[in-house]
């Protein structure tokens, strides 16, 4: 009997010590987990501007962290709303260049944001699109052979491109696999390359070049405007970041209400999709806040789909969202 005894303890010691080294031990893959929405109000500074409004905006992120083994064999002990992503999905290829490309992005939005919710309000905000800035390419897709990261797309078949915008409407006109000339800045001198379309993964009938894109312009504030977020990176919190400087400068955006938003900006004030969209919702709902603020289409069907009884607003641009929070918002 003691001998038994002895063997299940040594036993139980070896499944604790198993157990604890796949919780541990990180594998190929990622997850993405929803963080809790938080006030911007501590995170943003605008010279002139005045705090201390009731109501909040708040910004919602979420976190990528490479997957345990135990998470992989059992997917019941993940962390709740959280998603596996596998690593071929995501772009540039190394942790540290994932780093560097999130706090660009944050760093373009940040501007982007200030120049629209300045413009809004009717200050002297300079912003002249200069082109669509690769940010990253497919290592698969046949534009890694011609384009890099922080070339700038100037034209289309010679058809000038300044926008994101612009660029996606060209591109949309080709079918997969056509051939399509871009003219390209890179190091402050145009060249010319060929790239072979690729199919759309979500609609196969629709072509892609298979890059991630951001806005490239010259831009100039007639304020300071100062906005830190410590690690977090990303280009989706422009929204609440143009929300919050408004509301920094007088506006009355809140109405009292605890406003949480995510969306990227355009300098025309459109708001474009965003990832994470069933994460981000459910930080909105961690943080208890009376509205979710997102873009419109399939991000707002996915918010709707995890909100929970959250109201949600899909906004087309920060100009509707403005007119939005004025006529729908509710006593908090």
């Amino acid at each position: 009997m003691k001998r038994l005894a002895g063997v299940a303890v040594v036993l139980g010691v070896l499944g604790l010590v198993t157990a604890f080294a796949l919780w541990r031990l990180p594998s190929g893959d990622f997850l993405v987990i929803p963080d809790v929405a938080r006030p911007l109000e501590p995170r943003v500074e605008v010279e002139g501007g005045h705090t201390g409004k009731k109501g909040d905006v708040y910004y919602v992120d979420v976190y990528f962290r490479r997957i345990r083994l135990l998470e992989r064999l059992l997917p019941f002990v993940r962390p709740d709303g959280a998603t596996l992503v596998p690593e071929e999905n995501l772009t540039p290829a190394s942790d540290e260049e994932r780093r560097q490309q999130s706090a660009a992005e944050m760093d373009r939005s940040e501007q982007i944001a200030s120049v629209v919710a300045l413009r809004t309000l009717g200050y002297h905000a300079v912003a002249v699109p200069r082109g669509v800035l690769v940010t990253s390419v497919a290592s698969d897709a046949p534009a890694a052979k011609v384009l890099h990261p922080d070339d700038v797309i100037v034209a289309v078949d010679g058809t000038p491109v300044r926008t994101p915008t612009e660029l996606r409407s060209q591109i949309s006109r080709r079918s997969p696999g056509d051939e399509v000339r871009l003219t390209v800045r890179r190091n402050d001198a145009p060249i010319d390359v060929t790239v072979r379309t690729i199919p759309n993964p979500t609609d196969a009938s629709r072509a892609i070049i298979g890059i991630i894109v951001d806005q490239d312009a010259k831009i100039r504030l007639p304020i300071d405007v100062g906005i830190d977020l410590g690690k977090v990176g990303g280009p989706s919190a422009g929204l609440p970041f143009a929300l919050e400087i408004a509301r920094q400068l007088g506006r009355d955006v809140t109405h009292g209400c605890r406003i949480a938003a995510t969306g990227e900006l355009a300098l025309d004030g459109t708001v474009l999709p965003i990832g994470g969209i069933e994460q981000k919702t459910i930080g909105a709902r961690r943080a208890h806040v009376d509205f979710f603020l997102v873009p419109p289409g399939a991000n707002a069907q996915g918010a709707r789909a995890n909100a929970h009884g959250l109201p949600i607003i899909p906004v087309e641009s920060f100009q509707q969202a403005l007119r939005k929070l004025t006529t729908s918002h509710r006593k908090c």
